[in-house]
């Protein structure tokens, strides 16, 4: 089921009612009601893959609670590795088996042999690699002992399939989102006006800015080899605006989803493209799959505290795996490659920690030394996004070849270059929003504290009737779904 449709519009007020008026004297009934809204939300898309959920559901739940009363540390791994075993299993199989053929029959081919096998027709289950990592830190965390064990399989089955966060994140730790199962939820207006308005903004990022800028991104990429250097940036940026449009537009709906229900979702995005390097980048983009690398992954690996070598390792297997956990093609893992070359003479001259802080926190503006820093980082993460969307490495080469050629310098050769220019003033708009709301934790954060009755209703009216305009009468998929 999409945030975006007609099912999710008709389906979110009826949990909401049942939620608030139905079972809202019962905690144990609440639980069971978002367990069930749960896997109909994600038995819309395929019933099939249920059972998935429900067995790394089971799997950890028994796991940890094997673990709470388990002293020796022999047994304590080996049930780790059950944990962690089952799930990467799974989603290797679903996501990577073929991946891996191909690759192991090519490898067999260039040193003389033949070898033939089969690939498989695998249907990639939507959100795999996001429930299967929020289960397993559960498992961790008490493998760690920073976490109790719950004894409550309900409310541990709500955590694992919460339906707000499911499919595409944010990836919640249990340590945050488990024990808020455990206390009784009670409606605040506040928190609800405010989650609503998170969602508003998420659907104008989802269907005014993402979906319109796939339109044009789609329509070059697939026919880069027909156009010029100029329509080829266009197509580069028109895709780095419908990848975050696409996925924090999604975030916001599920942090905004889940305030309805009484629930607090950690922060996802938090205006990545203003960034000053590329390390600040990477701590606004996707945070909660980022910090899970680096607590689950990185610090275990040593982090940053040993020699430089150590340092280079760690830096680059943390990229590499992040890439590849978006998916079976080495365009994603060149993406992380390029991520890690460019975090590393930050990390090396130990500036990777220099902006910490909100950007011109107490001015209207940046000063040209952030203005040029900002602009120098998202034209990097301009390039990096060229493979990310790329159907091979071939493709993303050429690609990047056509953009530094003499035509970067002619007029655009697609065509409705007219249309695509209401698509780069919307866009515009949207940046000049967020740039004003930069510290705020979403862009129309900020309009609850506006006193003015009037001009509050006047905005949101503005940004719904947007949305109406632009909305599209066929579904259009989250492009994270895909991982």
């Amino acid at each position: 089921m999409l945030f975006n449709s007609l099912d999710f519009a008709i389906f979110l007020p009826v949990v909401f009612v049942l939620y608030w008026f139905v079972f809202n004297r019962n905690l144990k009934l609440q639980n069971l009601l978002i367990v069930a809204a749960s896997y109909v939300f994600y038995g819309w898309w395929d019933y099939r893959f249920l059972s998935l959920i429900f067995l790394s559901t089971m799997v950890d739940f028994l796991v940890g609670s094997r673990l709470a009363g388990e002293e020796e540390d022999r047994n304590r791994k080996v049930l780790l590795w059950i944990s962690i075993v089952f799930n990467l299993g799974f989603l290797g199989f679903f996501k990577y088996y073929n991946f891996f053929l191909d690759n192991f029959i090519s490898a067999f081919s260039l040193l003389g042999g033949t070898f033939t096998a089969g690939s498989l027709k695998i249907i990639l289950p939507v959100g795999i690699s996001f429930y299967t990592f929020q289960t397993m830190s559960y498992t961790i965390d008490v493998y760690q002992k920073k976490l109790k064990p719950t004894k409550d399989f309900i409310a541990f089955s709500a955590f694992v399939s919460f339906f707000p966060q499911l499919v595409a994140g944010p990836i919640e730790r249990a340590s945050n989102l488990l024990p808020q199962f455990y206390s009784k939820r009670n409606f605040e207006y506040s928190k609800a006006a405010d989650g609503m308005r998170q969602i508003l903004w998420g659907l104008f990022k989802k269907v005014v800015i993402a979906d319109n800028c796939a339109e044009f991104a789609n329509q070059i990429f697939n026919n880069s080899a027909q156009m010029n250097g100029s329509a080829l940036m266009l197509g580069a940026l028109f895709f780095t605006f419908q990848i975050y449009g696409d996925f924090s537009g999604y975030s916001d709906i599920a942090i905004g989803t889940s305030r309805l229900f009484g629930f607090d979702l950690m922060r996802n995005f938090a205006y990545p493209y203003f960034s000053r390097d590329i390390a600040e980048f990477w701590r606004r983009w996707h945070i909660s799959l980022s910090t899970w690398f680096r607590d689950y992954l990185y610090i275990p690996l040593g982090g940053s505290r040993g020699g430089t070598w150590m340092k280079v390792r760690n830096i680059f297997i943390i990229f590499v795996v992040s890439g590849f956990w978006h998916g079976a093609n080495w365009t994603f893992v060149i993406w992380g490659l390029l991520n890690a070359i460019y975090f590393l003479p930050l990390l090396l001259t130990q500036n990777n920690r220099n902006n910490l802080g909100v950007v011109a926190q107490d001015r209207r503006l940046p000063s040209l030394k952030d203005f040029f820093a900002i602009l120098t980082t998202f034209l990097l993460t301009v390039f990096a996004w060229v493979f990310f969307r790329a159907q091979s490495v071939t493709h993303a080469l050429d690609y990047l070849g056509g953009i530094f050629s003499k035509t970067l310098f002619q007029m655009p050769n697609f065509f409705n270059l007219h249309g695509a220019l209401l698509t780069i003033v919307l866009t515009i708009l949207a940046v000049m929003v967020e740039w004003v709301a930069r510290r705020e934790q979403f862009a129309l954060g900020g309009i609850g504290q506006i006193n003015n009755r009037w001009l509050r209703w006047t905005i949101y009216g503005l940004v719904i009737f947007v949305i109406g305009v632009y909305m599209r009468t066929e579904e259009s998929p989250f492009i994270y779904f895909q991982f």
